[in-house]
């Protein structure tokens, strides 16, 4: 079975080298993604709960050009900068998604790209993909 590599036009167009999803063998793996603008590339806001909406917009944005959505998500790793951020996160996090909640690590990290406060990786199942 093929992979495939997708790098969304929906999204900020980094000069990175990475793909936004790899799919293959009935699973993807997600890349980094943060509360950054579209269009410009800048975080939405200072605000963490504001990086965490538009970190999950983005998610969302990357899966459905994959042709999937946050219910196919098997595994999260969120990244934060400061684990006081912890309940502000996890209050983004069940309003965005749904139980059963896809199993989850989180992490503080010494820093972020943009200087970013939370940062979401994913690993997909894409077995509705038809």
């Amino acid at each position: 079975m093929g992979r495939t590599y997708l790098f969304s036009k929906s999204l900020f167009q980094s000069s990175a080298p990475f793909s936004h999803i790899v799919l293959g063998r009935g699973i993807g793996c997600v890349s980094g993604i943060i509360g950054q603008r579209p269009d410009t590339g800048a975080l939405v806001s200072d605000d963490v709960a504001a990086q965490a909406d538009r970190m999950f917009d983005n998610l969302e944005i990357a899966l459905s050009e994959a042709s999937l959505t946050l219910a196919d998500l098997l595994a999260t790793h969120v990244y934060l900068l400061d684990y006081a951020d912890f309940e502000v996160i996890n209050n983004v996090y069940r309003k965005r998604l749904v139980e059963p909640f896809p199993a989850r690590t989180t992490l503080q990290v010494a820093g972020l790209p943009l200087g970013a406060r939370v940062q979401i990786d994913a690993t997909v199942d894409t077995s509705s993909i038809g």
